[in-house]
């Protein structure tokens, strides 16, 4: 091919150039940064490199999935939409897609995918991955919507797999953390497209506690954000609409941007008085007003994120969330802990792959953020226990400390995924400090 020269000498001399993630709190200096554009290439790479290798998507996981001082591959040649069947909607895209970009496709040949995040910037292949999620308790992760794959390993070879070819590879790619070789293609099933209704409210915690089951059974998907040191939480429904859609607005408002910014300069400068900071941020749902907005799912499901910040969240047995989030605001309310950006509160169905953190039981992820300018060890040590108490499983792309012995016993199918890694990728050619730790390879 005419381009590998410039890939020979890209292996043997590259250019150093510094990596790091969406909030800043990861970062490396691989050896090399590469981008294949196409499958050849790709296995040219993976035979060639020295050291160990990294694929990397849109950067927008907290943990430290990526960072290497090997090779850091980019899938970026690698997108766009492949296939599809109108009969059985599915769809087949490329790896790297970012999930911004497979909407209006997917839209155009009559499907949408049927549930989506509340953030679009990942690439495909790294919300499979990470098993990243939606809300609502019908539905499950992105991962469980796979039904098809293809995947480069550690020696080169290229793996159709799906249900019937190479069954057990499949099983544990649908969640690999990429650590198991490199993701090419994805065929996921869909459904044909549909528009939502949002509808947005201010409430009481407590009193959104108190209805989650009302909440649930009455919408398809339901979430809150609670409002930290105050007393009250945006909760957000989205249901099915033949409604036409409403104009669209502009991404600062569609962002919460002037609420979001009114709750820092609050935390800012009222943390010295805690009872007028929370008499003020009870106050703020008196300025509160939200039009309701009817749009093309993957518009609706999607929300603009302009302030950066650091995650941990964790995914406990359903019946547990209330009880969790409850000790969490206790905490934060006795502590008195620093922290303004809301807490996240949702709800995803059980699925049968082996490292979702959604693995046989239905769930409730709550998730907490600290500013990227703020430091949030401190903040997440404090709540983390908590998680741990009511059986949590951490979500791989966001920060956490557990390691391959807290982490087995939460996984009943641990060994089942540790086997096809180990038969995949003997040397650990894909596996960084991070991934050595928390799946035990020494």
């Amino acid at each position: 091919m005419a381009s590998y020269p410039a890939l020979g000498q890209l292996l043997r001399a590259p250019r150093l150039i510094p990596w790091r993630n969406w909030s800043g709190g990861q970062s490396c200096l691989p050896a090399a940064r590469l981008a294949p554009k196409n499958l050849d290439e790709l296995v040219t790479v993976i035979k060639q490199a020295q050291g160990k290798i990294r694929p990397v998507g849109s950067a927008h996981s907290f943990s430290a999935l990526v960072p290497t001082d090997g090779t850091l591959l980019s899938l970026s040649y690698f997108n766009g939409l492949l296939d599809h069947d109108a009969k059985t909607l599915q769809a087949e895209f490329a790896a790297g897609t970012p999930m911004s970009r497979m909407g209006l496709p997917l839209k155009d040949i009559g499907q949408a995918l049927q549930n989506m995040a509340d953030i679009d910037y990942q690439t495909l292949a790294g919300a499979i991955a990470t098993s990243t999620h939606g809300t609502g308790k019908n539905f499950q992760s992105y991962s469980a919507h796979v039904c098809g794959m293809q995947l480069v390993t550690a020696n080169g070879e290229v793996l159709d797999c799906d249900s019937q070819r190479h069954p057990e590879v499949f099983n544990a790619a649908r969640v690999s953390l990429g650590a198991l070789g490199v993701t090419t293609r994805i065929r996921l099933q869909n459904r044909p497209a549909y528009r939502l209704r949002e509808r947005q409210w201010i409430a009481k915690t407590e009193e959104l506690l108190e209805d989650l089951e009302k909440n649930t059974r009455e919408n398809q998907h339901w979430e809150m954000l609670v409002v930290t040191h105050s007393d009250y939480a945006l909760s957000i429904a989205l249901n099915e609409t033949d409604d036409p859609a409403t104009p669209p607005i502009s991404p600062e408002e569609e962002g919460g941007n002037e609420f979001v910014t009114l709750i820092e300069k609050i935390d800012k400068y009222g943390s010295d008085f805690p009872d007028l900071r929370r008499t003020l941020l009870n106050s703020l749902r008196h300025l509160a007003s939200f039009d309701e907005r009817v749009g093309d799912s993957f518009d609706i499901y999607a929300n603009v994120r302009t302030v950066r910040f650091n995650e941990m969240e964790y995914s406990v047995p359903a019946e547990h969330g209330p009880a969790c989030l409850r000790e969490i605001l206790k905490l934060i309310q006795d502590k008195d802990l620093r922290t303004w950006f809301p807490i996240e509160y949702r709800y995803v169905k059980a699925d049968n792959i082996a490292l979702s953190m959604f693995e046989g039981r239905d769930s409730c992820s709550i998730s907490v953020h600290q500013h990227y300018q703020m430091d949030h060890h401190n903040f997440f040590a404090a709540v983390e226990p908590i998680f741990w108490k009511y059986n949590g499983r951490p979500h791989w792309g966001k920060l956490h400390t557990l390691n391959a012995r807290t982490l087995q016993p939460l996984y009943p199918r641990w060994r089942e995924f540790i086997d096809v890694r180990q038969a995949l990728d003997p040397s650990g050619r894909f596996l960084n400090a991070h991934l050595s730790s928390i799946l035990g390879v020494s």
